[in-house]
């Protein structure tokens, strides 16, 4: 019986090539099932192919051809039911945020080599994240209270796009929240100026002056996130067909596993490879394009 499917095509920068690829997209599939015409999400820069194909994994195969034309262009293939989501869970650091919090916090004190050495096994999925957590934390001992303040202030910027992701959500009913591996201290900030309506992390010990080198037990990690997921959709009553979750590294695996829809942005690969969809060159708008959402429903003011 055949599925309805969309296959969604975004282009990191507006132009012809997404047409190109709309034609081909649209030539292989005219003889394996039923395509309609491209709907136009964005005008040259984002749009939907409906598709009633029999064999979901032919609908998989054939759009591959379309990475090859080049870069710029995310095309993924998703249900047509049940686009738009309820609930967004998302990663913070390299997905809301351009950095690893952590990291930045250990260039000011002259670490941040190794513990970005850290921090990327963990996300690979090479080391258990609450093991690489503790051992970048004890590194940081020592470290003066207000260099978490000059980090966020110098350091940690939005990813393009944040506001509008989370406003346009939150604008059509959603919940959004911010769930992260890293710290109260930067999640509390960003979740403000980025507008989430909840956000959860790891707390860093100090002395009342200086970081003591420790972070408060159990860490948020990989199964903290999924169960943090699984409580929002819970206070939602709502199943994990109704939740988006974000990330980009091992540590979000469980939670974009679960939900509904699970994207991979910028993602390690052991993240990509698991994910429902994948940007890999588009801003975090591009989640709202992967909903079905059109640009002119784009709520782009910041929080108030």
């Amino acid at each position: 019986m055949a599925e309805a499917l969309v296959i969604n095509i975004i282009a990191a920068e507006p132009g012809a090539r997404i047409h190109e690829a709309a034609r081909k997209i649209t030539r292989e599939f005219s003889d394996a099932g039923l395509v309609e015409e491209p709907v136009w999400l964005s005008p040259d820069k984002a749009c939907d192919i409906g598709v009633q194909i029999a064999w979901p994994e032919l609908a998989v195969a054939i759009p591959r051809g379309v990475l090859h034309m080049g870069e710029g262009l995310d095309v993924n293939i998703l249900a047509a039911a049940n686009r738009r989501k309820k609930l967004l869970v998302a990663d913070m650091d390299s997905t809301i945020v351009g950095c690893e919090c952590v990291d930045e916090l250990a260039a000011l004190a002259r670490l941040k080599p190794q513990v970005a050495a850290i921090t990327d096994r963990a996300m690979n999925g090479d080391i258990p994240f609450e093991e690489a957590l503790r051992e970048r934390v004890a590194l940081l001992k020592g470290l003066s209270l207000d260099a978490l303040e000059r980090t966020y202030r110098d350091r940690v910027r939005l990813n393009p796009g944040a506001v509008t992701l989370v406003s346009t959500m939150k604008a059509h009913g959603a919940r959004t929240c911010l769930v992260s591996g890293g710290f109260t201290f930067f999640t509390e900030r960003v979740a403000k100026a980025a507008g989430f309506d909840g956000h959860q992390a790891n707390v860093l010990l100090d002395d009342g002056s200086r970081l003591t080198g420790a972070v408060r037990e159990p860490i948020l990690g990989r199964e903290a996130k999924l169960n943090a997921l699984r409580n929002e959709m819970a206070a939602l009553g709502i199943s994990a067909a109704d939740a988006l979750a974000v990330g980009d590294g091992a540590n979000d695996l469980a939670m974009i596993e679960h939900a509904g829809l699970g994207v991979a942005y910028h993602a390690k690969p052991v993240l990509a490879d698991a994910a429902d969809a994948g940007i890999r060159y588009g801003d975090l708008t591009a989640l709202l394009f992967l909903q079905g959402y059109r640009a002119d429903e784009f709520v782009s003011s910041a929080p108030a």
